[in-house]
């Protein structure tokens, strides 16, 4: 119980940087979205160039935070030479990447269809490429078990770029009113450019906040270890490309399969109704921040015992992320307002978005019977399998259904790949998972969204007040049943809360 406590304490702070992160962030999408009319297509190109941005982060880290986790903790293998062996090798393909960028410019911006504004791809390659070199860093500070830096650098990101952006979409304009001569360098029609000239001056600041972390590099590249973690890594840069590939595929291939105005108007509307499911993202990540160390960091005699915890996790997870997926499909009608109404006609994609948010969590807890047994190459496997279903829907329903085609193909993407991966799993490293819970508290959260669903269209659909009170009723329902099917957990819980008000 107190390693679980441990693991929940650790996801708190790392979700706390993460969601608070991700909320602030929010901020930035009516700014978007208001400022960026959806018939230009402006934020279509935002989110275009993040989802090719994402991909390459995967490529440049090629699997080096998992990797530096598990040499860290394996017998035998000084902590700070994995440390700096891996940083090294990150920061010279990073460079690397950067100088190509640097050569094949107009090549690369004219292939992409950017011919125009190829300093978008310049600088969000520069951006990427520094974004990598700091995954290591933010990797060894998780290793150290020091999620306050960790919270602070992520947090301290968000408020400059938050900063940054308002003083470039709200404040410049009227200073160019105020005093022209101090804004000759402002133009308000590069509104998307200015959106990646911020990124590139917050990620570029956030490394002075590594300083003392780059002195571990005096441990030097081991050449005989990297070849090491290089047998383990290649599984999981296959494993990451394709894992990746089922987040943004959609998103890469959208322009081309819709191409034109069309297309950047049809991907902007998309991308910004999909902001609205990322708190499920959020929800996955905080907990992959801390998961994965904790589970690394388990003995061999320990081995029966941590699987019954990870069984345990997996149940928790889903009761949580459920949870937050009936939260946010209750209070649509006033979250919606997080995007301009031009942008509404795109939030039927939300609740699938974000049921296949769930099922790539779900398919995270599962991975780690072929990390844990050195059988990467089963992650590749099974997300090859996965992003071929993703595409395959992508290619043959977009003409068809549009955007709606890039929310179902993530759904079955994912869902694909978390059933092989626990069907697989059982035969190879089986965990004793409950399933009849999981399949319960699961049809319970889809009950309350198609009950919420069909009230809000057929019994009030011009009265948000009442479809707000019935929804948070509904909503107490689900958390009434979590508790009493939890009752011995919340009792453990409760007592715990007491013994400590007792002592303070």
């Amino acid at each position: 119980m107190g390693k679980l406590k441990k693991l929940v304490g650790d996801t708190a702070i790392y979700g706390l940087s993460s969601i608070i992160g991700r909320f602030l962030n929010y901020l930035l999408v009516p700014l978007y979205t208001y400022k960026i009319a959806a018939e230009s297509g402006g934020y279509g190109v935002v989110t275009n160039i993040y989802a090719y941005t994402a991909l390459i982060l995967v490529i440049l880290t090629f699997g080096m935070e998992t990797t530096f986790f598990r040499f860290a903790n394996k017998e035998g293998v000084n902590p700070l030479k994995a440390f700096s062996t891996s940083l090294i090798s990150v920061g010279v393909v990073a460079l690397t990447f950067i100088a190509l960028c640097s050569a094949c410019l107009p090549w690369i911006s004219n292939a992409l269809g950017y011919a125009d504004n190829p300093e978008y791809i310049e600088m969000m390659a520069i951006v990427v490429a520094i974004d990598a070199f700091q995954a290591i860093l933010f990797a060894y500070l998780r290793y150290q078990k020091r999620p306050i830096k960790f919270a602070f650098l992520k947090l301290l990101f968000i408020f400059l770029n938050i900063g940054m952006n308002l003083f470039i979409f709200l404040l410049a304009p009227k200073m160019c009113e105020w005093c022209p001569s101090l804004m000759g360098w402002y133009s308000p029609s590069y509104q998307v450019g200015y959106i990646f000239v911020v990124n590139l001056i917050c990620t570029s600041l956030i490394t002075f906040g590594f300083l003392p972390e780059l002195k571990a590099l005096r441990n030097g590249f081991d050449r005989s270890l990297m070849k090491e973690m290089w047998k383990y890594t290649w599984p999981l840069l296959i494993f990451g490309i394709i894992g990746i590939m089922n987040q943004v595929a959609d998103k890469i291939c959208y322009r081309f399969i819709v191409p034109g105005q069309e297309g950047e108007t049809q991907l902007g509307i998309y991308g910004a109704c999909v902001k609205i499911a990322m708190i499920m993202a959020m929800i996955t990540q905080a907990f992959r921040y801390a998961y994965e160390p904790f589970v690394f960091g388990e003995n061999r005699e320990e081995a029966k015992k941590s699987k019954d915890m990870q069984a345990k996790v997996m149940k928790y997870f889903v009761i949580f992320t459920l949870l937050a997926f009936v939260a946010v499909m209750s209070y649509i009608d006033v979250l919606k307002f997080i995007i301009s109404s031009d942008y509404w006609e795109g939030l039927d994609a939300v609740p699938i978005v974000m049921m296949a948010e769930i099922f790539m969590g779900i398919y995270f807890n599962l991975s780690f019977w072929y990390k844990l047994t050195d059988q990467t190459y089963w992650g590749a496997i099974i997300s090859a399998i996965g992003c071929a279903v993703l595409l395959a829907i992508n290619f043959l329903l977009v003409p068809q259904i549009g955007y709606m085609a890039c929310a179902w193909g993530g759904f079955a993407g994912y869902g694909i790949c978390m059933v092989l991966s626990y069907l697989i799993g059982r035969k190879k490293n089986p965990v004793p998972y409950k399933l009849m819970p999981i399949f319960g508290y699961f049809a319970l959260a889809v009950g309350i969204f198609l009950a919420e669903k069909y009230m809000r269209e057929f019994l009030y659909p011009e009265s948000t007040v009442i479809a707000i009170i019935v929804n948070t009723l509904l909503m107490i329902l689900y958390l009434a049943v979590v508790m009493y099917n939890e009752r011995v957990l919340v009792k453990q819980v409760i007592s715990g809360v007491k013994r400590k008000l007792l002592k303070r």
